[in-house]
């Protein structure tokens, strides 16, 4: 696939199944990842890989967070928060890692790592496998952090949950440039 048609045909897959990507792939997603916009070679981004029975803990520490957030959170509303590291064989928390810099504030560090998890996901889609990028409470909460090993200038972008697609791609809606940008007359 052309990289044109793979920007254009990129499509979050929310049911993902084996088989993860192997080593070799990630590597290869890896490495496109890194080549995201970076100002000042800051390298912003990191990425933890989570797979096996390390999503199981990722679950215990999603439940512990819920229960913080929401002391009345039944067993039930535990069990679906625990669930949800189990949405695919592999999960990546990307996280941004701020340095205070002159030329580059905090935001455009922040833009980068997003660049950078687009990246991973363009690159998983053409490798044959299909993700989705996640956020909700998790994403922001400050145990989920912590419990990640987050550093106190560091923050999560998102989870990237990635895979074999379970299904058909959804249909994509066609969007019309002419809705998103104009001429603008100087």
């Amino acid at each position: 696939m052309d990289a044109l048609t793979l920007l254009q045909q990129r499509n979050s897959a929310p049911k993902l199944a084996e088989p993860a990507p192997d080593q070799q792939a990630i590597d290869q997603m890896l490495r496109a990842a890194t080549r995201a916009p970076d100002h000042a070679n800051l390298r912003p981004w990191r990425f933890l890989l989570i797979e096996g029975d390390a999503r199981l803990r990722l679950g215990e520490l999603f439940a512990r967070a819920l229960s913080a957030r929401n002391p009345e959170a039944t067993e039930a509303d535990c069990e679906k928060a625990r669930s949800k590291a189990l949405r695919a064989p592999l999960v990546i928390a990307v996280a941004v890692r701020y340095s205070e810099h002159p030329k580059v504030p905090l935001i455009e560090q922040q833009l980068s790592a997003g660049c950078a998890a687009h990246a991973l996901l363009l690159a998983a889609e053409s490798l044959g496998y299909a993700g989705i990028w996640r956020t909700g409470a998790n994403a922001f909460d400050a145990g989920v952090m912590r419990g990640l090993g987050l550093a106190s200038n560091e923050s999560l972008v998102g989870f990237l949950y990635v895979g074999t697609r379970d299904g058909r791609a959804k249909p994509l809606p066609e969007h019309d440039p002419k809705d998103f940008a104009t001429q603008w007359p100087g």
